[in-house]
């Protein structure tokens, strides 16, 4: 991170944050865990601000949802969601950050090499998430893998594939706007 954000830097962090609160709590309960549009605003937002920005801004989201703001799936909020079932995909979605990020950082223009690092983040996530849920619902892992992460997979590739093409052409904008520098 830049030992010196600017205001400016400060404020776009801050709306893709709120961006991301938006987004966040809309969700379709399908079960213990929810589909979620949480992931879709994160990778946006590592188009949008980079890997350490992009992050960043979903750390500030999840301490918005701990306090207790209403900012996660279902219009959650509070420590309770941390520790409950659905808690490790909320640490979780913070090593799809940083890794999907790293990834876009990198290879923004080449969408398959982006596509890979949201892939891999994701699967990273999906791990977290899928050992905290075995651990908080008493389910063995192939249970909790079948609950939390067969269900997601078709709607998280069509999220990750919208964020591959979509995402490009943000940061071009971005880029051509003198809003995002290339190097990071």
């Amino acid at each position: 991170m830049e030992k010196n954000m600017n205001i400016r830097q400060i404020a776009i962090i801050g709306v893709i944050t709120a961006v991301i609160c938006i987004l966040g709590p809309l969700s379709i309960p399908i079960g213990v865990v929810p589909i979620s549009f949480t992931n879709l605003a994160i990778y946006f937002a590592l188009y949008t601000l980079g890997m350490r920005k992009g992050t960043l801004s979903y750390i500030v989201y999840m301490l918005i949802g701990l306090v207790g703001i209403p900012v996660f799936s279902g219009f959650s909020g509070g420590l309770s969601k941390l520790v409950g079932p659905t808690g490790g995909y909320i640490i979780g979605f913070i090593f799809m950050a940083v890794i999907g990020g790293w990834f876009i950082d990198r290879f923004w223009d080449k969408w398959y090499l982006s596509l890979i690092g949201m892939v891999v983040g994701t699967a990273v996530c999906y791990l977290f998430g899928t050992v905290w849920l075995a651990y908080q619902a008493h389910m063995s892992l192939g249970a909790a893998f079948s609950a939390g992460v067969i269900p997601f997979i078709p709607g998280d590739m069509v999220k990750i594939l919208i964020a591959a093409f979509a995402g490009p052409q943000i940061r071009r904008g971005l880029i051509k706007a003198n809003l995002f520098k290339v190097s990071l």
